[in-house]
C-alpha cells in the first residue's frame, strides 16, 4: 500500500474528533435554581400550560389575543406589567422586560409563538382533545403541549421566579411571546419591523430542538440544541403549452412537459454537506454512547463513508446534511376536458449553510434541460442563517444546564432542517438558539403537527426547573450573594384560562 493511501487509512481509524469537555453548570446558577420548591413550582408550571392549551389560538386564524391575555393575567398575579402589540385586529403578541440595575450586556430575550396548528379532533380521543389540557396517563394533551406552548410556559415561569425570588441581573430579560409563526411569520416580521431597535436582542431562546430518547443509542437521550437553520426556498416548476380538448391527447402537452420535468427532478442525486455542528453533534453522540457506533461516530472520516448509508435510511438525519428539493402541490387543473396552457408544480426546497438559491436553480435548470416550455418562479426566499456557538456564554449555559446531573446524555449543535421565528432574529444581529428543555421519545415526536399531541407531565417540571438555570446563568449577576432566604410563597394561584368565544375585545 502507498504511504499516503497507508496513513489515510489509519487516520480514518484512528483519528478521533477533538471535543473539549462540556462546560459545567455555574455553581451559583445552580444555588439560585435550588432555592425554588421544585415539586409545587413544577405543579405550578403544568396547571399554567394547562390553563395555556384550553384557550383556542389554532390558525387560522390565529386569535392570538386570547393567548396573549391569558399569558398577561399570568404576569399580573406578580405584578410585572406586560404590554399587547399587534400586525392585526385578534392577533396580538406580547412583550415584558425585566430590567438589570446596570446592564452590561444586551438583553436575553425569551421568545414563543401563541399560534398552533389545527387538529382533526376525531383523531384525538374523546377526553383528551386537542383543546382539553387534560392529564391522562401521565401525559398533559393538547394542541401546542409541545409546539410551543409548552416551552411559552416553561420562559414565562422562569421569567416569573426570577422576579419572585429577586435575582440580581446583569442584563435585561425580556419574555416575547408572537402570533402568526405557523402561516406567515407575520407576528415576528412585523415585530422585527417595528420594535427590535427597543429590544436589541442580544441573546435569544426559542423553539428548534428537544431531547430525544433513542436518537442513534438505544437508552441514549440526545439533546440536539439549534444554532441555526436551513435557508428556504418555495418555487413553481411552470410547464406551458398549448392547450386543447381533453378528449386529445396532444403527446407535448404543458402537462406532458410537466410531467418529465418532475420526473427529470426525481433524478436528482442530494450530495451530502458535513457542516461542523452536524459532526460535532455525531461526536458527542458517539462520545457519550461509546462502543463501536461511538468509535464511527467520533471520526469525521468514518462518519463520511461507514455512516453514510446509515443517515440515508433516516429521512431526517439525511434531510440535515443535504440540500433537499421536494415537490409539494400541482397546480392548473380547469375541468376533466380542458387540456390547460400552464400548469405547475410547487417544490420546497430546504438549502445548506453555503448553497445560494441561485445555485438550486441552475441545478434544477441542468436536470431539466432539453425539456420546452419549462421556467421557474421563486415564490419565497430566504437564506440559511447559523449563530456562532463555540465558546459563547450562553450556549455554554444551555449545554451545561442541560446535561447537569444526567449520566450518558449527549448534547450538541443542530442545523434544524425547518426554520422559526430566529431567522428573522438572526438577520438582525441576534444569536438565537433554538431548544426546548423537554425529553421525549420519536413517537411524542412525530404528534407535532399530527394526531395526539402531548407532553410528559414530568417533563413539563423538570424542563421548567432546567429552563430557570439557563437563563439565570444567562442573565443574573453570579457575583451577587445567593443564601439569602427566598419569599414566601413562590407559588401562585393559576387563572383559569380565559373563554374562547369572540368577546375579549
Amino acid at each position: 500500500m502507498r504511504p499516503l493511501l497507508l496513513a489515510m487509512t489509519l487516520c480514518l481509524g484512528a483519528c478521533a474528533a477533538k471535543l473539549p469537555p462540556q462546560p459545567a453548570a455555574d455553581p451559583a446558577s445552580l444555588a439560585w435554581r435550588d432555592r425554588v420548591d421544585w415539586d409545587a413550582a413544577g405543579d405550578e408550571a403544568v396547571q399554567m400550560l394547562a390553563e395555556y392549551l384550553r384557550v383556542d389560538t389554532i390558525n387560522a386564524p390565529g386569535n392570538e389575543t386570547r393567548g396573549a391575555r391569558y399569558l398577561q393575567q399570568l404576569l399580573a398575579r406578580d405584578g410585572i406589567e406586560s404590554e399587547l402589540y399587534g400586525h392585526a385586529e385578534g392577533r396580538d403578541g406580547l412583550i415584558a422586560r425585566l430590567e438589570a440595575e446596570d446592564s452590561k450586556e444586551r438583553p436575553l430575550c425569551l421568545l414563543s409563538h401563541i399560534d398552533v396548528v389545527p387538529a382533526e379532533t376525531e383523531a384525538w380521543p374523546e377526553q383528551t382533545g386537542p383543546l382539553s389540557g387534560e392529564i391522562a396517563d401521565g401525559m398533559l394533551w393538547g394542541r401546542g403541549a409541545l409546539d410551543m406552548k409548552g416551552l411559552g410556559i416553561a420562559e414565562l415561569h422562569a421569567f416569573v421566579l426570577l422576579a419572585r425570588l429577586g435575582v440580581p441581573l446583569r442584563r435585561d430579560v425580556i419574555l416575547i411571546a408572537v402570533a402568526d409563526e405557523e402561516i406567515d411569520n407575520h407576528g415576528m416580521q412585523h415585530l422585527v419591523d417595528t420594535r427590535w431597535d427597543d429590544l436589541d436582542c442580544g441573546h435569544l431562546i426559542n423553539e428548534g430542538g428537544f431531547g430525544v430518547r433513542d436518537a442513534i443509542f438505544d437508552d441514549q437521550v440526545l439533546h440536539a440544541v439549534s444554532v441555526g437553520e436551513k435557508g428556504v426556498v418555495w418555487l413553481d416548476v411552470v410547464a406551458t403549452g398549448e392547450p386543447g380538448h381533453g378528449s386529445t391527447p396532444l403527446g407535448d402537452s404543458a402537462i406532458d412537459r410537466l410531467r418529465a420535468a418532475t420526473d427529470a427532478i426525481d433524478t436528482r442525486k442530494a450530495k451530502p454537506n458535513w457542516h461542523p455542528m452536524m459532526l460535532q453533534l455525531l461526536a458527542r453522540a458517539g462520545e457519550a454512547g461509546g462502543g463501536m457506533t461511538g468509535f464511527v461516530m467520533r471520526r469525521k472520516g468514518l462518519v463520511k463513508t461507514l455512516a453514510r448509508g446509515t443517515l440515508k435510511h433516516n429521512p431526517v438525519t439525511w434531510a440535515s446534511v443535504t440540500t433537499t428539493v421536494h415537490l409539494t402541490g400541482l397546480d392548473g387543473a380547469v375541468s376533466p376536458n380542458v387540456l390547460p396552457g400552464e400548469v405547475r408544480a410547487t417544490y420546497d426546497i430546504r438549502k445548506q449553510p453555503g448553497v445560494s438559491t441561485e445555485d438550486v436553480l441552475d441545478e434544477l435548470r441542468t436536470l431539466t434541460k432539453g425539456i420546452e416550455g419549462i421556467s421557474f418562479e421563486v415564490r419565497h426566499d430566504l437564506p440559511a442563517a447559523v449563530s456562532p456557538y463555540e465558546g459563547d456564554p450562553f450556549y455554554d449555559a444551555i449545554i451545561a444546564h442541560t446535561l447537569e446531573g444526567r449520566e450518558g446524555h449527549a448534547a450538541g449543535p443542530l442545523l434544524s432542517i425547518g426554520f422559526t421565528d430566529s431567522v428573522f432574529a438572526r438577520d438582525r444581529g441576534t444569536i438565537a438558539y433554538g431548544y426546548a428543555p423537554f425529553v421525549i421519545d420519536g413517537e411524542l415526536l412525530r404528534t407535532m403537527h399530527g394526531h395526539r399531541e402531548r407532553i410528559p407531565v414530568s417533563e413539563v417540571k423538570e424542563g421548567s426547573r432546567r429552563l430557570f438555570g439557563m437563563v439565570v446563568q444567562g442573565a443574573a449577576d453570579l457575583s451577587a450573594p445567593t443564601d439569602t432566604p427566598a419569599p414566601a410563597p413562590l407559588v401562585r394561584p393559576v387563572p383559569s384560562a380565559l373563554p374562547a368565544a369572540p368577546d375579549l375585545e
